[in-house]
């Protein structure tokens, strides 16, 4: 027996130096962590456990079967971050470039199965170079099951994906799918075909960071959600990122121990200008409501005229959706209808209720748009507010003009409440272009069609540009104080807590993509 013991344990020791010491320092000189390192970095201290640390590939050809290395290139398992179990694999550079091989998709997709049936987040650690071209075909089915997974286990589980290598090709594919993608800068990039291909095709010269580096994906593209400047950084915004969510879809996140105190916010009162047209930073507004050092913002660097993240209220989680007026004045274009609505789709799917603080001018007008589809994709914002069934309140802090008014979760597609500030300017659009249509006849025939033009844009703002016209029909349930806000959000939460909404029986909607 004491034989077999030690034959074990040597197996074992052979799998935890993965592709050897070689290949662990070179890794090292690359500054990245090894698979095991980010592994045990991002769980809690002993609660690892490891599934398949023996595997090994089948493939004997092209001389494969002379190379061969315990776990095959890929570490799965299990284990808890801050008390709470999560599934887990992180690919192994070290081993074959942690190229995915036929075994190495079946580790990947047991832990994926795992994760689904008992209710926990799946976390990946992408670092591999492509598909094994050796196994041909059997590769390229082992992406097709994962992403299969990833498709099944979308909207169940939380499902977090940290590109901390390369990722390349179809391995692409199973981020996107995922909830979140965070990127490492300097050391990871994602693209479907790499710079050499680019450069053959379209004769375009292209480094691969400019082509798919963290920051092209944060500010360009949008894949990424987050980048963080190491490995380290970038474990440590997944544990922080995994706070604000809930093990599945059944359960709501966690709530922060939290006692009720002196909730009047003086601050907020100063923040708009009384001049509508001058900017203001909305993330003041957020800081003055929710609970102190809770925001987690989602894309930040994307689509900066919207601003969506996560939060806590009265120690509860919630995700925020906000018109920036810094950035093109808050208005609705592609890339931030598009940004918004996944993020309310997601806080949907995981019983996350939704804070909408509102100051938008309306939709960017101009061929640009209108040619790259702004109705279809504006219309994503809308329906994903229109579908989600968890708590929904709006604050509507300045501008609320045309169909963004509707769309930025109004009172009409089934938000629960609705405030606005004194500040609050709910119209068509705004009052001088409004008084340039409905006056135009007296404004022409005037002696003095400016002064003219002034007199009437100042009748139409003091009739429609404000919030009481809507609040006397009901669409919005009370104008407060801004100092108020957090206070009236903390009670209509809570008193939202049990929210129930029957929907239509059907097999899924249609969402405009």
């Amino acid at each position: 027996m004491q034989d077999k013991i030690k034959d074990l344990n040597e197996k074992l020791a052979q799998a935890q130096l993965g592709g050897g010491e070689k290949r662990i320092e070179k890794q090292h000189a690359s500054k990245k962590l090894t698979a095991r390192e980010r592994v045990q970095y991002v769980l809690d201290e002993g609660s690892f456990e490891e599934i398949g640390a023996l595997v090994t590939h089948r493939t004997k050809d092209f001389g494969m079967d002379k190379q061969q290395f315990y776990g095959d290139g890929v570490v799965t398992g299990y284990g808890t971050i801050d008390g709470r179990l999560v599934y887990i694999f992180a690919q192994d550079f070290t081993v074959f470039g942690g190229s995915l091989s036929e075994t190495h998709a079946e580790k990947i997709c047991k832990i994926m199965d795992l994760a689904v049936k008992v209710g926990a987040p799946l976390i990946g650690l992408n670092d591999s170079g492509g598909a094994r071209i050796q196994e041909g075909v059997r590769s390229l089915g082992g992406y097709a099951d994962i992403f299969y997974r990833n498709v099944q286990a979308s909207g169940v589980i939380p499902q977090l994906s940290a590109i901390m290598g390369p990722c390349a090709g179809g391995a692409v594919y199973s981020p996107a799918m995922t909830d979140f993608t965070l990127m490492v800068e300097n050391t990871s990039y994602m693209f479907v075909t790499g710079p050499n291909v680019v450069k053959t095709v379209t004769n375009e010269a292209v480094t691969s960071e400019e082509l798919g580096g963290a920051s092209t994906h944060a500010s360009k593209s949008g894949v990424a959600h987050k980048t963080s400047a190491n490995d380290v950084e970038c474990l440590e915004d997944i544990k922080k990122l995994l706070s604000y969510l809930p093990q599945n879809n059944q359960e709501k996140p966690q709530a922060l121990p939290y006692e009720l105190g002196d909730e009047l916010r003086d601050q907020l009162a100063s923040i708009v200008p009384d001049n509508a047209n001058k900017p203001y930073d909305m993330h003041e507004v957020i800081t003055g409501i929710i609970d102190a050092d809770s925001f987690y913002e989602i894309h930040k660097d994307h689509a900066e005229n919207i601003i969506v993240g996560f939060a806590r209220l009265g120690g509860k989680s919630i995700g925020i959706v906000a018109n920036q007026p810094m950035f093109l004045a808050g208005v609705l274009d592609v890339n931030s209808s598009k940004k918004a609505a996944r993020f309310v789709r997601f806080c949907d799917a995981f019983n996350i209720p939704l804070l909408t603080l509102e100051d938008v001018p309306g939709f960017l007008p101009g061929t640009d748009q209108e040619w790259n589809g702004i109705i279809v994709h504006g219309a994503k914002l809308l329906y994903a507010f229109s579908e989600a069934t968890v708590p929904r309140i709006t604050v509507i802090t300045r501008k609320a003009y045309g169909g963004a008014y509707d769309v930025m979760n109004s009172k009409h597609i089934g938000s629960d409440m609705n405030f606005a500030w004194p500040s609050a300017e709910i119209a068509v659009m705004g009052a001088k272009g409004a008084a340039e249509i409905i006056f135009r006849k007296e404004i022409k025939d005037a002696s003095d069609p400016e002064a003219k033009w002034k007199e009437k844009e100042a009748e139409y703002a003091e009739k429609f540009a404000n919030p009481y016209s809507a609040t006397e029909r009901g669409f919005i349930d009370e104008v407060i104080l801004p100092k108020d806000t957090r206070r009236k959000l903390i009670k209509a939460f809570a008193m939202l807590e049990d929210k129930k909404v029957d929907v239509p029986k059907r097999k899924h909607g249609n969402i405009p993509l």
